[in-house]
């Protein structure tokens, strides 16, 4: 048995709660694993920190799409294994990963014989590992952060989302792989390791969080009715294929904004920036997953 540790956002809750947890590995034999719990997703890097210090080679992760991206800020290019206890409000990474949201099943993958090596997005020196966005999702997420997404979960987007679509749009100009790609007005620009977000709506539909590029889309709709129409095409399709998207592989993006907007990792909001860096990342944590058939199936 590997050298296990815990870092748990103590204000998130599955099934039973924490000490659920504690009784789940104690039945796999991890009675007195390293335990540290956070108020707040961002005190979390401090303790993984400390958790790699002690030895630990198995990080279990308790919370949301925050609080795994912390964890992979920090767990990206060591030797610890990441398992996912998800405890969020999405939960994108494990959904994507066929990870359920049931904590009995979710020690099992922890603690069972599968691995998978992602790649990892680094924006503005920060990673990710599902996508990472600036503009109109950044606003919605940024809202919706605090006391309404506690009262109200998923349908805080909705309201944030709604408000969020009369923000004026911004002049962009991105750069992919050291090349020109972009120039032109935006609201949304949007990097992605995975393809799936709330609901199943799939935003880019090849992505893989392990086939060592990310994909960049720009949204240019204005307007409820044109974001309508955008949102809708993803709904039924992808949101690549609206007449309002663009969209490209890459490994290396720079972009330039002509004024500072906020930007959000893995669904954390971040202050507002005018220039981007991202680089990828390619195979640089390992992480626990069900077996094929499982992921599957959970899918």
């Amino acid at each position: 048995m590997p050298r296990v540790a815990v870092i748990a956002h103590a204000g998130k809750s599955l099934d039973g709660g924490l000490p659920e947890l504690r009784r789940e590995l104690a039945v796999y034999g991890v009675t007195d694993p390293d335990w540290y719990e956070v108020p707040k997703s961002r005190k979390a890097p401090k303790q993984v920190r400390k958790a790699l210090a002690a030895g630990a080679e198995l990080v279990i992760a308790w919370g949301g799409d925050g609080m795994m991206q912390r964890c992979v800020d920090v767990l990206a290019g060591s030797k610890a294994t990441l398992a996912i206890i998800p405890a969020g409000t999405a939960n994108l990474l494990a959904t994507n990963l066929g990870i359920p949201k049931d904590l009995k099943a979710a020690v099992g993958i922890a603690l069972g014989p599968h691995r998978r090596r992602l790649d990892v997005g680094r924006m503005n020196g920060e990673g990710f590992a599902v996508m990472a966005g600036a503009g109109f999702d950044a606003r919605m997420i940024g809202a919706a952060d605090g006391p309404l997404k506690d009262r109200f979960g998923r349908l805080a987007y909705v309201w944030t989302g709604a408000r969020s679509v009369r923000v004026k749009p911004f002049e962009a100009r991105i750069e992919v792989d050291g090349k020109k790609w972009y120039k032109g007005q935006a609201s949304c620009i949007l990097v992605g390791n995975v393809g799936q977000l709330f609901g199943g709506v799939e935003a880019f539909a090849d992505a893989r969080p392990d086939d060592g590029s990310l994909e960049l889309g720009v949204v240019t709709a204005q307007g409820a009715v044109e974001w309508m129409r955008t949102i809708t095409r993803a709904a039924i399709d992808t949101a690549s294929a609206s007449p309002y998207t663009e969209t490209t592989s890459a490994r290396k993006i720079r972009i330039r904004l002509d004024r500072k907007v906020p930007y959000e990792l893995d669904g954390g909001d971040r202050t507002k920036v005018r220039d981007i860096k991202i680089q990828l990342e390619p195979a640089a944590v390992r992480v626990c997953v069900p077996s094929e058939a499982a992921a599957a199936s959970a899918a």
